[in-house]
């Protein structure tokens, strides 16, 4: 088997036992399953008490002796024997748990042959199941039904996890799922539990056949050759890039937007958060209606400052209503993005984790490029690393309105051509061409055809109030950091869904002056600068958008079609 080395960084993750060269699991365990996927009549597992006990039996059967407490076995209970329906139950006991049982007995030869296949995927770029470390950057590809495997292995808590603290992993198995809905019973984590269920439902009758791609993220704290390092402020004070387009929506979804952007998750720095707990906010629900993220808690550790997760192709699989204790699985939802030519959905989610409960340390110069610093390495796209280094370390800090996108065309278009024949600087597969397909078309290609062609991959953020609410942050600054973020990283526009917070009511009008007066991202850094060391300094108590209109001329703000704001 190939793919040695990658298996080996995932000994003590996996359930499955690797020798001689092949991935079995022990005989007992075989059996055990086999038993399970003939169904109720020979199994007798038709309560949620029965296949508890089943999932016990597996569990010796691996070796795992830590004994799950009485109260998840009570969970399971709860959930299958009485909150839902007989006829549910008689459905999951009856089809999706034998299906799930027989995907089991799959997984070691899914596991080979992703192994097999890992080298062929990205010619030159390594792309099988493995460890990334918390300054590793690498890509995984995972396919959909060796993800659904993985995601029963969880249900049935098969995960081993003496190893994952140790590695700075998260928890992935569901026994904290189901014993928080037997401890601290909430109707949101009873519904957290049916997207989960609905899921296993939805592969057991019709298994997907696309792909999803995870991708470590990492900004270099040391300057290095043909990479974007992490950023200082004087880089910040000093950009010439200009601010891109700012889309404000006082209403609707992030997950729900249709102009292909990236879509943050305002994630933890536990990819996941308490997904897998009691966490019901935006990661969390995130990871419920689209479960086949949480399989990236599975090998990737907690983010550190200048890291963060991409995940690509991702599919939904259920609807939604509410927030937090009022979050309600309300159907199925069928997932109609178009897929890329590597079989993933054109679903982008970039996980990173803000500061928590900062209190007005925020404000401090370290603080906020350290927020700055987390966004950029969201946002920017690793394909154009040569491109960002022309441009803002050559030029960025003197380009200004039409010649910045003279200059960014010119260089994009040689840049896209000379990275297809040099991988040096990246891993990122944020291209929608075969790399054959880009040198043809991309060679030789006039500068005044380079904007035509870039439009395929100028894909902006979809983003909201990141580290805000729970985690505390000052929603008007974090906006403003995400803007600074998403215009130096090179991307066409933001979408900002406000969720109708009162504090971004004037955020729309304060986007739209700023950019009527054609502002850089470092112009706009020093004013957050300069206002959040008087609020560090407690000379002022207000908002940054007061703070700062006051200090413009009303006349010209009216000349430029913008209300005064109160």
């Amino acid at each position: 088997m190939e793919n040695r080395e990658d298996l080996k960084s995932m000994q003590g993750l996996l359930p499955v036992v690797e020798r001689g060269g092949s991935l079995f699991w022990p005989s007992r365990a075989v059996e055990a399953l086999k038993f399970l996927s003939l169904g109720p009549h020979q199994s007798k597992v038709s309560s949620g008490e029965a296949l508890f006990a089943a999932i016990s039996d597996i569990r010796t059967s691996l070796s795992l002796h830590r004994p799950l407490p009485p109260s998840v076995s009570e969970g399971y209970a709860l959930y299958f024997d009485e909150l839902i329906s007989r006829a549910e139950a008689a459905s999951c006991f009856g089809e999706v748990v034998p299906e799930l049982a027989g995907l089991l007995l799959r997984l070691p030869s899914l596991l080979e042959t992703h192994y097999r296949n890992a080298d062929t995927l990205l010619p030159g770029v390594e792309t099988g199941l493995r460890f990334l470390g918390s300054q590793e950057p690498g890509i995984v590809f995972l396919s959909q039904e060796l993800i659904a495997a993985l995601l029963a292995c969880a249900f049935f808590c098969l995960f081993p996890e003496n190893e994952r603290g140790a590695k700075y992993l998260p928890l992935i198995n569901f026994d904290h799922l189901f014993e928080s809905l037997y401890e601290n019973y909430t109707e949101a984590q009873e519904h957290k539990i049916k997207c989960i269920t609905h899921y296993f439902e939805r592969i057991s009758s019709c298994m997907p056949t696309g792909y999803v791609s995870f991708e470590r993220k990492v900004l270099p704290l040391e300057k290095q050759l043909l990479n974007v390092s992490y950023p200082n402020a004087e880089f910040w004070s000093k950009s010439g890039i200009p601010l891109c387009p700012f889309e404000v929506h006082g209403s609707g979804f992030i997950e729900d937007q249709s102009k292909g952007a990236l879509e943050v998750d305002f994630a933890n720095k536990f990819l996941g958060g308490g997904a897998l707990n009691r966490g019901c906010v935006q990661e969390e629900i995130r990871f419920m209606i689209n479960p086949e993220l949480i399989v990236g808690m599975l090998f990737l550790p907690c983010m550190e400052d200048n890291v963060a997760i991409e995940i690509v192709g991702a599919e939904r699989f259920s609807d939604y209503t509410g927030y937090a204790s009022s979050f309600r699985f309300s159907g199925d939802h069928v997932d109609k993005m178009k897929v890329d030519s590597f079989r993933r959905r054109k679903t982008r989610i970039i996980a990173i984790d803000a500061l928590c409960s900062p209190g007005m340390r925020q404000y401090k110069l370290n603080y906020l490029r350290r927020e700055t610093n987390k966004a950029f390495c969201g946002f920017y796209d690793q394909s154009k690393c040569n491109l960002y280094e022309r441009l803002f370390h050559n030029q960025g800090t003197e380009l200004e309105g039409s010649k910045f996108k003279h200059d960014y065309n010119a260089s994009n278009t040689v840049f896209k051509s000379n990275h297809l024949l040099d991988e040096s600087c990246s891993t990122s597969v944020e291209i929608e061409m075969r790399e054959e397909e880009c040198i043809d078309q991309l060679v030789g290609v006039p500068e005044e055809q380079a904007s035509s062609i870039n439009d395929e991959d100028k894909i902006g953020i979809a983003t909201g109030n990141w580290g805000c609410g729970a985690f505390g942050g000052d929603p008007e600054v974090k906006s403003i950091i995400q803007w600074l973020a998403a215009s130096q990283a090179l991307r066409p526009f933001i979408l900002y869904f406000t969720f109708g917070i009162e504090s971004l009511q004037n955020l729309e009008r304060v986007s739209h002056w700023i950019l009527s007066h054609g502002w850089t991202v470092g112009e706009l850094w020093n004013m957050l600068v300069e206002y959040s060391n008087q609020r560090y300094n407690k000379e002022t108590n207000l908002g940054f958008f007061k703070w700062l209109l006051p200090s413009l001329n009303a006349y010209e703000l009216n000349m430029s079609g913008v209300p005064d704001v109160p």
